[in-house]
């Protein structure tokens, strides 16, 4: 809705008179030629597990949260989605699982990336997709924690996954990484170039080396067949810069994976900085933002560092964070295949602008005033610099300077009123001569573009924010939707899935099972047991009780847990409680998930193949646990942690099942 007439007048005056008291003229031309061809603006989903209960939302909120991401001049919009190549490995916030946990297994359905590209193309058909792995299964590497020792291997473990995608999802993958933030192998690239090629995969471009700038860049410069198999210098956390190599391969640049920050009105300015300035100082063509959606337990690592939020399926709610309307001022008004003018910059007392075109006529540009106060970017902090309130003409020349109208759109963060407004259309502004003055404040964002479909999607208010359930129960045999982990579990080392026992015709036909028996190559430093997480972080008293059934004869050992206080990269110092039984026969009780503090210990009677029940009671300061509805161990005492998630695992990599899995908490 447009804004009435008194505000209208007094917008009309700010842009065409310039009221202020610091001037300066900006020329917007096209004579000369245009600059770098856009690429677009994209979210990542993977590294790890960070769309990991986006999935178990019910309709229609799912679908909502999709549409703010993908659906077009909605919210937004995106152009690119990436997502993790599943490794079986923890890779920042839990695994996703591996469509080849074995060499001689595959399995295109595991996992919910697969679902969420087909969202994300439903919604924008021209969506540029891409793959990149974190960790790869442990065979893939010959047991060895480097997959280049086998580049044949690797290479045909990543081109499966390409293939894999189009035949049973008829995706298209546009892009695909090397390794993420690891040292590149310029071997391994030009065999994974030469792979895509003879699988009829010619199309699918390379991007390397999702790191640094260098030494990538300066390995392009000096080897040719190399420069020919990588189509784009992707680099992380760049800082807005790039380096004279980088640009003297005269590749597309990328910045792909940027922001990492918390999605607050703070988040919403660095990000507001990103977009511009990446292009400004770096030639950067495409920004990936990390994550895509936290859709993930707050309480792991870099909680709530995605685009939106979305953390709650048992409740329903979500909320449209600051980022998402940051990015619509980009995307809503300007598409890949757009050129960036040559004359983009500074503005003088701070602040960025960049100008994009179609080459039809089309003309979006893109505004930013943030002040380093209120838009801090916490992977890397950008450099400090002043902003102050401003009037900026901008002189349209060559084929623009026939404009008469731009449409408005604003955001204004407003942090000291804290009464921010997001992505609001105002009304257009004519201009004279082909020039208009705008009177910027601080910590504010303008588009002004000739397009016209631009919108604010809406719909009504989610579901109230609640707390996870108290009394939670899963026998892991309704499975809608048909994913392969069970909801609201969530993996932290190991992968747990969906299984059906044919054999079975007893009560544990279907299950949870955990499937990685070989330490995968890791990416971060998974545990030596696999867990996964569920529940409130919050949890105190509480008892958990869970069928077991070990498969590792004489090695065996799963637990149970609560309080479990730690996951993500820092899984491997778990402390909570954690009830233990094995396959020789004994338990244990520990406070930690290595089994370092024993808090009791003694005969169970338990073995390989046969189904157990154990219950864990967890109440101020004491523990008790059941075998089978008697007790086995009562009041051990339970100094730390004093909360946390409760948990189900095995003692190492080793098949084991998990059935009728319940919690009660006070």
């Amino acid at each position: 809705m447009e804004r009435s007439v008194s505000t209208a007048v007094v917008l009309c005056l700010t842009l065409s008179l310039g009221l202020g008291s610091s001037s300066h003229a900006y020329v917007l031309d096209d004579r000369e030629g245009l600059g770098r061809v856009f690429d677009g603006i994209g979210g990542l989903s993977g590294g790890g597990a960070t769309s990991r209960l986006l999935v178990n939302y019910l309709e229609p909120y799912r679908s909502q949260i999709l549409d703010f991401l993908f659906k077009p001049n909605f919210g937004a919009s995106l152009h690119i989605l990436k997502v993790e190549i599943g490794g079986d490995a923890q890779t920042t916030d839990g695994t996703e699982p591996s469509h080849m946990h074995y060499e001689n297994d595959e399995n295109y359905f595991r996992g919910y990336e697969w679902w969420l590209m087909r969202e994300a193309k439903k919604r924008n058909p021209n969506i540029t997709l891409i793959g990149l792995p974190w960790a790869f299964p442990g065979w893939v590497g010959h047991g060895k924690n480097w997959p280049y020792d086998f580049p044949d291997i690797t290479a045909a473990y990543v081109v499966n996954w390409i293939l894999g995608a189009k035949q049973y999802h008829d995706l298209d993958i546009q892009y695909v990484g090397i390794w993420n933030e690891r040292n590149y192998d310029s071997k391994y690239i030009k065999l994974l170039r030469y792979t895509l090629d003879k699988n009829g995969l010619e199309t699918v471009g390379i991007i390397a080396s999702d790191n640094l700038w260098e030494p990538i860049a300066f390995s392009l410069l000096l080897d040719p067949e190399l420069s020919a198999a990588v189509d784009v210098i992707g680099a992380h956390y760049p800082g807005t810069t790039t380096v004279l190599e980088a640009l003297e391969t005269h590749k597309r640049l990328w910045s792909s994976e940027d922001y990492s920050t918390f999605n607050d009105e703070v988040g919403g300015g660095c990000w507001a900085r990103i977009l511009n300035q990446n292009y400004v100082n770096g030639h950067m063509t495409a920004t990936i933002s990390w994550n895509l959606v936290a859709s993930y337990y707050e309480e792991l690592p870099f909680g709530r560092n995605g685009l939106m939020t979305a953390e709650e399926p048992w409740s329903g709610h979500y909320v449209v964070e600051p980022p998402i309307w940051i990015t619509a001022h980009t995307t809503q008004f300007s598409q890949p295949g757009w050129s960036y003018l040559q004359t983009v910059g500074h503005l003088g007392q701070g602040g960025s602008y960049v100008a994009l075109t179609d080459g039809k006529g089309n003309l979006t540009v893109v505004i930013e005033t943030m002040t380093h106060d209120h838009s801090v970017c916490i992977r890397p902090p950008l450099p400090p610099f002043n902003v102050t309130s401003q009037n900026a003409t901008f002189q349209l020349k060559g084929s623009f300077a026939s404009i008469k109208e731009l449409h408005v759109w604003r955001s204004q963060f407003n942090f000291k009123t804290k009464k921010p407004s997001f992505f609001e259309k105002l009304i257009p502004v004519k201009l004279l001569d082909g020039s208009f003055t705008l009177n910027l404040a601080e910590d504010e964002v303008y588009t002004l573009t000739t397009i016209t479909t631009g919108q604010k999607g809406s719909y009504p208010e989610p579901p109230a924010s609640a707390r996870f359930p108290k009394v939670y129960k899963d026998d892991f045999s309704v499975r809608n939707p048909p994913f392969t982990e069970a909801p609201d579990f969530a993996d932290q080392t190991g992968v747990f899935e969906y299984h059906i026992n044919l054999t079975d015709p007893g009560p544990h036909v279907f299950t949870l099972r955990q499937v990685v028996t070989q330490r995968p190559v890791t990416w971060a430093t998974d545990a030596d047991q696999t867990i996964s997480v569920i529940g409130d972080y919050q949890w105190q008293n509480l008892t958990v009780t869970c069928d077991v059934f070990m498969e590792s004869v004489m090695t065996g050992g799963v637990f149970i847990a609560a309080r479990v206080n730690k996951g993500g990269q820092a899984v491997r110092s778990a402390l909570g409680v954690f009830f233990w039984v094995f396959a020789d026969g004994t338990y244990k009780v520990t406070n930690d998930i290595v089994g370092q503090t024993v808090l009791a210990e003694g005969q169970s009677g338990t073995h390989t193949y046969g189904w157990f029940t154990l219950s864990l009671t967890v109440k101020g300061q004491f523990a008790s646990g059941l075998l089978n509805g008697f007790p086995l161990w009562q009041n051990a005492v339970v100094l730390t942690p004093n909360n946390g998630w409760a948990a189900i695992g095995t003692r190492s990599f080793e098949l084991a099942q998990f059935d009728n899995f319940a919690v009660v908490a006070e």
